[in-house]
């Protein structure tokens, strides 16, 4: 690499930074205007091509959107707030609600893509939930939309030896959800484990979470625990983390 090379990565990478901070500090606040190519190039004094790296530095990252004729402006994120300790509770599911009625004020998230059926098991999901490798567990898979924009994905696994029977295979499972049909089969859960990764996203995911560039996913891995220790339901959600805030309370 050229000295000259090394120097346009240096100053579009100190641009891109300078720009970072009034980010970070507050001072373009979501929704502002970043100043364009030609506002770059005055005020640095660089080309066009420097000015056009900076920019896509700070889109890559997440930080601004934009599309062509439109100006770039610093991301806005709308955050529903999770609080894993409330939707989990039987307060919630036990009173016929859904766990969602804990983290929206206004009411349950539409529903697209529900699909219920009987799925031969692989060899993680089958050590999750205790059952044989090519075991039958229930599968229901779905992914929720919040004011039209697509927020989490999720895959459910119930063990066939549960749900065959009930509601838990219908579409419709009755208030209270998955968990209101395994209490009244004497399986309530009353533990649960999530385990929460943050990756980049799939490109199946990206697409059908319809989500801007430099955005990582969060996936939480929830195992629910009946009074003998049993796994119940295993569920696998995959959420974009542009769009979340995840509240754990622990007690002390």
């Amino acid at each position: 690499m050229t000295a000259k090379k090394r120097d346009a990565g240096v100053v579009y990478e100190a641009i891109a930074e300078g720009l970072r901070s009034r980010i970070e500090s507050g001072d373009l606040p979501p929704g502002a205007k970043v100043p364009g190519e030609k506002e770059l190039m005055e005020l640095h004094g660089v080309s066009r091509d420097t000015a056009y790296r900076a920019l896509q530095l700070l889109r890559a990252e997440g930080l601004t959107v934009g599309r062509q004729g439109a100006p770039t402006r610093v991301r806005t994120y709308q955050r529903i707030r999770r609080p894993a300790s409330k939707r989990l509770s039987v307060e919630v599911w036990g009173e016929g609600r859904s766990m969602w009625s804990a983290d929206l004020a206004g009411g349950d998230p539409d529903v697209h893509g529900l699909k219920v059926e009987r799925v031969a098991v692989d060899e993680s999901t089958a050590g999750r939930l205790g059952i044989p490798v090519g075991g039958e567990a229930v599968r229901r898979s779905r992914y929720y939309v919040v004011n039209e924009k697509p927020v989490l994905l999720s895959t459910a696994y119930v063990p066939v030896g549960l749900a065959q029977g009930t509601k838990i295979e219908e579409e419709n499972t009755g208030p209270g959800g998955v968990w209101a049909r395994l209490a009244d089969q004497g399986h309530a859960p009353v533990r649960s484990v999530e385990e929460v990764i943050c990756r980049m996203p799939w490109t199946s995911e990206k697409s059908q979470l319809r989500m801007l560039p430099g955005t990582p996913v969060v996936e939480i891995t929830r195992s629910a625990l009946d009074e003998g220790g049993r796994v119940v339901e295993l569920n696998v959600m995959v959420l974009d983390a542009s769009n979340y805030v995840l509240e754990y309370i622990v007690p002390a």
